[in-house]
């Protein structure tokens, strides 16, 4: 039975344990490192059963040839690419590619391979302790001293908006999919996932977080500081506050919907540990 109660309704329909959602914009020089670092990590952790959904998102190199060639050459890995003729926007294609994944959690792994393998080991062993596994760099983070400052305002502003108190909001956080279907974000820019947490805590949603150490990219300027980014997580911030007054202004009622949803989630855990059990002694 489905623990899913953040998506009551929903009929979970998935193939396998993981997807793992790869953004490229002329990834060219990282996307094959990255694809490696995938599999190895999962052959570490164990996760036998996962899918890359890789999404070439206006490229103007060679990614995509360099993805089809792969795919070619190892018949057995369960990969799929996905040309955009335009670019879309991070938070588009997110959303998007949920849809069509099958795996019953889903994670971003960034094409320009800055995500270490001990980090997706790290994410992947917490899988299925919450309905979201996020990670955040500590004493461990290997940025330059510009994107750190600005990743830790960026932390503070959504924490001070949202009333949370997570470390970080931009890393790949591994979510069950069906929980990213019902409440993606409507940002094309980098901010989608911290309006995806947000929703997910005013929901009722849990989480865990794990201290994992981190990589730059590997080759190539990062996509990240260009305006219509900026607009765009302005945008994200702005609909956190005014969810966070929206929430307050109805405090009474949606805290009882809340604390609902929550009892409704441990019913449902509690009668599955009950079920298992009952298996164990027959």
């Amino acid at each position: 039975m489905s623990d899913d109660i953040l998506v009551q309704g929903y009929r979970d329909d998935s193939t396998c344990d993981v997807s793992f959602f790869v953004p490229c914009l002329n990834e060219a020089n990282n996307i094959v490192a990255t694809l490696e670092t995938i599999q190895d990590a999962c052959r570490v952790a164990q996760v036998d059963s996962y899918e890359i959904l890789v999404v070439d998102d206006g490229s103007s190199d060679n990614t995509s040839g360099i993805v089809k060639e792969y795919a070619r050459e190892h018949p057995g890995l369960n990969i799929h690419l996905r040309v955009n003729p335009c670019n879309l926007g991070l938070g588009r294609n997110y959303a998007e590619c949920a849809y069509i994944a099958q795996g019953h959690h889903y994670m971003m792994i960034a094409g320009d391979n800055a995500e270490p393998r001990d980090s997706i080991v790290a994410i992947l062993s917490q899988m299925g302790k919450a309905d979201m596994v996020i990670p955040y760099f500590g004493e461990q983070e290997q940025r330059n001293a510009l994107r750190k400052a600005i990743s830790h305002t960026f932390t503070a502003v959504v924490n001070f908006l949202s009333g949370n108190t997570i470390h970080y909001y931009n890393g790949s956080i591994l979510h069950k999919r069906l929980n990213v279907m019902r409440w993606h974000s409507d940002t094309h820019g980098f901010a989608y996932q911290a309006q995806i947490v947000t929703r997910l805590r005013d929901e009722g949603g849990t989480y865990v977080e794990v201290n994992v150490p981190n990589n730059d990219r590997m080759q190539g300027a990062s996509t990240a500081f260009r305006l219509e980014n900026f607009v765009s997580v302005s945008h994200c911030l702005l609909q956190i506050f005014l969810r966070r007054i929206r929430k307050t202004l109805f405090f009474s009622t949606y805290n009882e919907q809340v604390r609902k949803r929550a009892e409704a989630r441990e019913n449902i855990q509690q009668g599955g540990a009950d079920q298992d059990s009952g298996k164990e002694t027959l």
